[in-house]
This record gives structure tokens, sequence and C-alpha cells, in this order.
């Protein structure tokens, strides 16, 4: 796991340097701009001399990063263009110590030049710059952006340059990872430590690469500090993977009961019934209307199918759950909702199974997740049970508006847990799994491709077939929503992110077990 910070956690750092360290501001400044510099050059091997670097540089000490990184582009042999927003007269400290290091310096290169904002001209003479770093605003902007700085944004955004952000991308509220105006960066070199904001909401959407800059502090302050975020590794994925013994059977090897399709939405069944075992289930069973189930006969890949009588209404009803008692006693892990539909008598069946099994582990996902609304999901045990919903089910979940989820995700995601004692698992751009514990795991794998009908509901089967082959809840659910993500991510070797499908991700995830088997024994 990779432990990430708060910002307030990360501004401390500073201070212990200074307070403690007796080290002086200047030289944190200085460090800091060489390890930036540092990574540009790395990152964008490309860069020629020949074309010029700008910089964006803001009142504060972040402006005071971009004035020193300025000098180490001009001494390098590179011709540099370097706004200051703030005039000389309002810079501070440390940072005014670098603007007039740098003044005096480009007197020497008249091919580099360094001004003070005035209007949009100014910011235009950029367009013809490589790469353009944002030094504007650091951890302590907070909300939405204000001019000049919106306009300056929303102006480099439109150009076809490279971009780095130093720290994090301006107009990024990076408490909330929220913004309406933000700086679109390739590469964020984010100072001291790794934090929060950056990985998921628009942190995730505009940060780029991210990669930690260095201070010259070491990791005592840091180790000191209480952490409950994460960003899972592969190795944390590996590591978690059930094991199989040698005299295991298809009923020791896990087993699994899926209660999901109808007559309207059939598909998303066997999405999650077929992954549950190709995630290793010894067997899996779906639960599926009568009337239909030559349907389903026809679309499983090993699996039985169990049919209720459902009378051609094509559902789930109250009715057909002592028809389903054995078999739900005899699963290691129900699956539940994906395609079930959302008629009065299938949320009721649903609602009534949870209360009659709650002693069992269950995989909530879809239709049986919108069953638990108007807060049905207040009079449940949720113990031992995963939700999986996507932003907008939580948000009607829960009975709050979706900006109002996006505007505080963590902080909903933790009070949800903590109140019902469940895993939630958000799926989104990344997904993020919060455990009744406090902790949060940010997944690290996947791509847009996922975005597609049914990629949710091999998901789904995938913790349900994990789950039955392992105790421990917490670490199967890491492990498969990182698989999840790896499985998409290794088919971008043979297709685009447009042609990827749900199918693909199932059906390769045989390879990317195999893969992070192999690259975390290689690696050892």
């Amino acid at each position: 796991m990779i432990p990430l910070y708060s910002a307030e956690q990360v501004r401390g750092a500073d201070n212990y340097a200074i307070n403690k360290l007796k080290i002086h501001g200047i030289a944190l400044m200085e460090n800091a701009s060489r390890s930036i510099y540092h990574f540009i050059t790395t990152e964008f091997p490309e860069l020629d001399s020949t074309n010029p670097i700008g910089i964006v540089c803001g009142k504060g000490n972040n402006g005071g990063d971009g004035f020193a990184l300025a000098r180490h582009f001009i001494n390098d042999g590179f011709n540099v263009k370097v706004i200051s927003i703030g005039s000389e007269s309002v810079l501070k400290g440390d940072a005014l110590i670098n603007y007039k290091i740098l003044k005096n310096l480009i007197k020497q290169f008249p091919n580099s030049k360094l001004v003070t904002y005035k209007s949009r001209r100014d910011i235009n003479s950029l367009a013809e710059c490589s790469l353009i770093v944002d030094a504007m605003l650091g951890t302590g902007a907070k909300g939405k952006l204000g001019e000049p700085y919106r306009s300056i944004v929303t102006l480099i955004n439109k150009f076809n340059s490279l971009k780095v952000a130093i720290d994090l991308p301006t107009g990024l509220d990076i408490d909330t990872a929220t913004g309406d105006v933000i700086f679109e960066a390739d590469l964020t070199v984010t100072l001291a430590e790794l934090k929060r904001g950056l990985f998921y909401g628009k942190g995730y959407v505009n940060s780029g690469e991210i990669v930690k800059g260095y201070i010259g502090i070491g990791d005592e302050y840091f180790d000191s500090l209480s952490v409950n975020d994460y960003l899972i590794e592969p190795e944390d994925a590996y590591f978690a993977l059930p094991t199989r013994s040698l005299d295991a059977h298809k009923y020791s090897a896990g087993k699994v009961l899926v209660i999901a399709g109808s007559g309207m939405l059939p598909g998303a069944s066997f999405f999650t019934t077929n992954s549950a075992l190709v995630s290793g289930a010894g067997a899996a069973i779906l639960a599926f209307p009568e009337s239909i189930k030559l349907s389903a006969h026809v679309k499983l890949n090993g699996a039985v199918v169990h049919p209720y009588e459902d009378n051609f209404s094509e559902i789930l009803s109250t009715e057909n759950i002592q028809e389903l008692d054995q078999r739900i006693k005899w699963a290691d892990v129900i699956a539940i909702g994906p395609g079930l539909g959302r008629q009065i008598e299938t949320q009721q069946a649903v609602v009534e199974i949870l209360k009659k099994y709650s002693n069992k582990k269950f995989v909530i996902d879809a239709d049986a997740i919108f069953a638990l609304g108007d807060n049905v999901y207040k009079k449940l045990n949720l113990s031992n049970k995963i939700m999986t919903p996507h932003y907008k089910e939580f948000a009607d979940l829960i009975g709050i508006e979706l900006d109002e989820l996006y505007s505080d995700v963590i902080n909903v995601g933790k009070k949800f847990v903590k109140q019902t004692h469940a895993y939630l698992v958000l799926k989104g751009a990344p997904t993020i799994i919060f455990t009744p514990s406090g902790e949060v795991f940010m997944n690290s794998s996947g791509n847009p491709g996922m975005a597609k009908f049914g990629s949710g509901d091999v998901l789904t089967g995938m913790l349900a077939g994990l789950l039955s082959q392992n105790n421990d809840i917490e670490n199967t659910i890491i492990s498969g929503v990182y698989l999840h993500g790896l499985s998409a991510d290794l088919l971008l070797e043979s297709k685009t992110e447009l042609g990827i499908n749900a199918s693909d991700i199932m059906e390769n995830l045989p390879y990317a077990i195999k893969f992070l088997e192999s690259t975390i024994i290689q690696s050892s």
C-alpha cells in the first residue's frame, strides 16, 4: 500500500523541516526545484533547448519554486519565458529571494524573459512554448478559482503544449478533489509526499502522471503520522489472491450463488455468473426465472441454472425465497442484484433475503442496491456485505444529490461504512474502496475503456468468486478491484479503449492473474 496524505499533513512538513530540522526555507525551495527539474527532463526527454519553456508563477511559495526552476532551465541552456502573476512589490520571503536571483540572472540571457502579468497577451506569448509549468497556487488554495487565475488557466489549457503542475494543478481543491476550472497537467510533481486529492475526482482527471518530488526532509515526519487512505499497488492484489490445496475439489474451491437477471435484463446475470467461475470459484449456480431459463443455459460456461417458478412474470418475488433456501444456505457467497429489475415484488424479495440470511456473505449490486433506498438499508444488518454501486446508485441510495456526493465523496463514503459496517466499493474512475475500519483504498489500475455496460457486473462476479475462496473480505476486495482494472489495461496491448467490452475484461482475467503473478515473482 502507498500511503496518501491530507493537504494539512503535507503542509506540516515545512514547519517540521524549518523548526525541528532547522532547514532554511530557501534550501527546501532549492531542493524542490532541483527535484522538479529532474522529473521534467526525465519524463520528457524530447525537450529541446531550441524550444522555449514557459513558467507561470504565483505570489506564494509555489511561485517561488517556479522562479527557482526557471533558473535551472536557463543554466542548462533553455530559453525560458517566466510570467509572474505578482509584481516584485507583493512577493515575500523565499519566493521574493528566488525572484530577485532570477531577475539578475536573466539579464545575461536575452532570449529568456521575466515579465509581470498584465493581460491575456502575456499568456498568449506562451503558446509557442513546448512545455508550460504551472507554479501558480499550492495546497493553501480552496474553493473555486478566482481571477486572474481562472482566465489564465482556461487559456493555457487550450495550448498544444506539454503541461506540468508543481505540487498540484491550479484550480484543484486538494482536500475534496473538486474544482470547475483546473489546469490540465500531463505531469504533476507533488512535493514532500503523495496527496490523497490527486488520486480521485478532479485530481485523477487533471493531474496526469503523478511523481513525488523531494524537499530534503527524509521519512521521519511522515512515518509518525496516522494514515487511513492508501493507493493500491500490484503487490497488494497479488498477496491477496486465494491459494488452492492439492486435494481441492469443486465444492471446496468456493461456492457462489448468483441471484440476478430478469426477462427485461437477462445479460447482466450471465456476466456475473461466468465471472465468478473465471475468478476461481469451484461451483456457481444462477438462480433465474423458470420461464426464460433456456436463455441462461446457452450463455453460461460451466455454471448451473436453478430455475425458480415465476409464473411467466420473468422476475423474482418473495414467493421464490423458500425454494431458494437450500441454495442460499449451500453458498459461501451470494451475489445479488445485476439485472433483477426494479419491480416492487423484486425489491421486497431482495430485502427479505438480506434480512433472513443476514449471517451470509453477500455482494450487493445494481437493482439490489436500488431496493435498499428510502433508508431501507439502515434497517438491515450489512456486516460482511460488499456493496458495489456506481456514484449515481450510491447517491440515490443515501438520498443525496450527485453533486453533493462529488463535493465530499471521501467523507460521505467513510460515514456510510461507519454507520452500516458494510464494505463499500464505489465504482468509478478510479474505483474507491471504503472499509468499516475507516480505511480507504484507491485503485491504481483501469482505463476509460471500462465505461461500458456489463463491466460492473463482471466485477460483482469476480468479487463473489474470489471471496468464496478467501475469508478475508478486505483483501479480497482489493485484489478483485485491482485485477478488474488490470485485465482492462492489458487489453490495450491489442485493442483501443473504444473497443474494450465487458466480455473482453472477463475473458482476459486469467491472463491478468498470470501477468500479475509473473510480474511480482520476477521483481522479488
